[in-house]
């Protein structure tokens, strides 16, 4: 009895967040305000003292355009920190952020996305950044069963259920039944991987140097990875690399498909890869069920049809597919005895158990 009055005086006087710790974005949920956070994960940090400058999109708008003494740093790289300090500062950015639209006085309790197959080294990373940004209690799940919670599949049934969450640093291809992963490949081809491949591949056509956000707002705007009815086509402004001095071309849809056809081509194959180690039992479930895509990847125009042609296998895309993962740790914060067993265990609790 007691025990529970505890519980429940701690869910009145903390907040339950959830965080989707992104290569190219960090979301942020908060229970009862729902998603209150997306922007790039980009800190600006004063190298002269040492300071964070500023974080999220005002950090963005600064890429490409600081002087030498300020630097735009990404300090989640293919879904690891690679930066423990300035990943720490952004973990209390995003902490202030959630505690400030709902003022409670205990620590949170949060849930934090990472990508599957991440490394314990890299999982208590994630865990000493988040305590040391304010959070009274860590919990962590992989990023591709958070999204398929997100998206509502039974997960907790024995039943296959193939997700692909294509971020911006990591691509997470997962089978899942009965709470656990049964088969799963990460690979590091996603949104950041294709914008580096169309920035090359302009580079080397055209004899062009754009840069990381123009390479991204050309991927936004015209990949497609099947022909159009009428042909995209966008403006790609750079510095020439004969004269050094700047000129404009025009892109087209075309050209993107070259550009990015060999990394498509890896992530089919990485796919095929991982159905061929599942089960035959849930490979008939898969078959049946199909297979549901998260994260902004999915976002790019005729991949689904693509896949599903490769394959042969039904592919559906996510109802708002960016959000997937941090709706996912939404709903286990909601209901987190039920979801327990998909969390990363903690290598503290292990032992305390062990001893």
């Amino acid at each position: 009895m007691f025990k529970e009055k505890l519980e429940e005086w701690k869910r009145v006087l903390r907040n339950d967040i959830g965080i989707d710790l992104g290569t190219a974005n960090m979301l942020v949920y908060v229970r009862d305000k729902g998603i209150i956070l997306n922007e790039p994960s980009v800190v600006a940090v004063n190298q002269k003292t040492g300071q964070v400058v500023a974080v999220g999109t005002e950090a963005k708008n600064m890429l490409g355009r600081t002087p030498p003494h300020i630097v735009a740093v990404r300090p989640i790289v293919d879904g690891v920190i690679s930066d423990f300090e300035v990943t720490e500062e952004m973990l209390h950015y995003l902490l202030n952020k959630a505690q400030s639209v709902s003022k409670k006085i205990l620590g949170p309790r949060v849930v934090v996305g990472v990508p599957s197959g991440i490394t314990n080294v890299e999982t208590r990373a994630v865990r000493d950044a988040t305590k040391n940004a304010g959070a009274s209690e860590v919990h962590i799940v992989e990023e591709p069963m958070a999204a398929a919670i997100g998206m509502h599949l039974p997960i907790n049934e024995p039943t296959g259920n193939m997700v692909i969450d294509m971020g911006g640093g990591t691509a997470d291809i997962a089978v899942i039944s009965l709470s656990g992963v049964i088969s799963s490949k990460n690979v590091r081809i996603a949104g950041d991987k294709l914008s580096n491949d169309i920035a090359a591949y302009i580079r080397s056509e055209f004899k062009i140097v754009i840069g990381e956000k123009t390479a991204e707002n050309i991927k936004i705007a015209i990949c497609s990875l099947l022909p159009e009815e009428d042909p995209l086509e966008t403006e790609a402004r750079g510095r020439d690399l004969i004269t050094g001095l700047p000129r404009e071309v025009v892109v087209t849809d075309s050209d993107m498909r070259d550009a990015v056809s060999h990394s498509i081509e890896r992530l089919v194959e990485a796919t095929k890869e991982v159905l061929e180690i599942t089960p035959p039992e849930i490979l008939s479930d898969i078959m049946h069920r199909g297979i549901h895509l998260a994260g902004g990847g999915a976002l790019i125009k005729g991949f689904a049809k693509v896949l599903e042609r490769e394959i042969k296998i039904p592919v559906y895309i996510a109802d708002d597919p960016l959000t997937c993962v941090v709706r996912g740790t939404g709903i286990i914060l909601e209901k987190l005895e039920q979801f327990r067993e998909v969390l990363i265990a903690d290598e503290n609790d292990i032992s305390n158990k062990t001893h």
